[in-house]
């Protein structure tokens, strides 16, 4: 059974930092490029930062540049996205998702920022 389980999130105030984590199961987790989005209300989903299944490349949405960064394990099967410097427009619900270069996707639930003072 697949799945990917963030956890992490939570309410910071602005300028603090975060540190997201997806654990995933069920899958060839090496694979898989990954990548973290966010999902803020009445809005698209956007992509934050993306991997390759090695780490070797990793790219960022222009917003997150020099804030975030997107890290993997695996070893552990772990996903993780550093957040610093925290604003409250990065407030969203935060996703993992997984994808292979052959067409298989998979999605988590998410989990909550919230940057509020």
């Amino acid at each position: 059974q697949v799945q990917l389980v963030e956890s992490g999130g939570g309410l910071v105030q602005p300028g603090g930092s975060l540190t997201l984590s997806c654990a995933a199961s069920g899958f060839t987790f090496s694979r898989y490029s990954m990548r973290w989005y966010l999902q803020a209300p009445g809005k698209e989903r956007e992509l934050v930062a993306a991997i390759t299944g090695d780490g070797g490349i990793t790219n960022y949405a222009d917003s997150t540049k020099g804030r975030f960064t997107i890290s993997r394990d695996n070893v552990k099967n772990m996903l993780y996205l550093r957040m610093n410097s925290l604003k409250p427009e990065d407030t969203a619900v935060y996703i993992c998702n997984a994808r292979s270069w052959w067409g298989s996707e998979y999605w988590g639930q998410g989990t909550q920022v919230t940057v509020s003072s």
